[in-house]
């Protein structure tokens, strides 16, 4: 199946210049939102992962569903002030500043395999700061999985070293 055909390409959005890749359609085909999912599953099959974790909100999209099929759970990664219990932090830096990501610092076991889920992977400084996280945590990240890759924007190389899967580039 070609999901490209299934994620519409706004103009000018959020700012002028952008090209934005919206999922919303690809989400809201039944048949194609299965099938991604599916891709993504069937990667993580020969990786024997134990905990799906995903960063706010697009992330969740994507996790939850590999998730369930896996018959494991997800973690989600959120901004500071977000998640309930006690957590860890790391600071990442955005366009114009600096946000921070949390994480329950029980979500993730010594040990565990993690496959890692966003909708999109532009320069990875969120996928960059999701690692950090699991790995402070001691779990392994066995693979990171995203529905699109802008490729002009390098975002691979922070992640050079770990397993990925993008269903598309742009």
């Amino acid at each position: 199946m070609d999901l490209k055909q299934y994620v519409t390409i706004v103009e000018n959005w959020p700012k002028e210049g952008i090209r934005f890749k919206d999922i919303t359609t690809l989400m809201d085909n039944g048949d194609a939102y299965r099938y991604a999912t599916d891709q993504i599953v069937e990667y993580a099959n020969d990786k024997d992962i134990d905990i799906v974790v995903g960063p706010e909100a697009r992330g969740f999209i994507i996790g939850c569903p590999v998730a369930y099929a896996l018959g494991i759970g997800f973690a989600p990664v959120r901004k500071e002030g977000k998640l309930p219990r006690e957590t860890v932090k790391v600071d990442y830096g955005l366009e114009y500043g600096k946000d921070v990501l949390t994480i329950h610092r029980d979500a993730i076991k010594p040990g565990q395999r993690v496959l890692i889920t966003d909708d999109l992977l532009a320069t990875g400084g969120t996928i960059e700061a999701t690692i950090k996280l699991v790995e402070e945590l001691g779990g392994v990240v066995a693979g990171i999985a995203f529905l699109i890759e802008l490729t002009y924007l390098d975002g691979r190389d922070k992640l050079e070293g770990y397993d990925m899967l993008t269903l598309m580039q742009y």
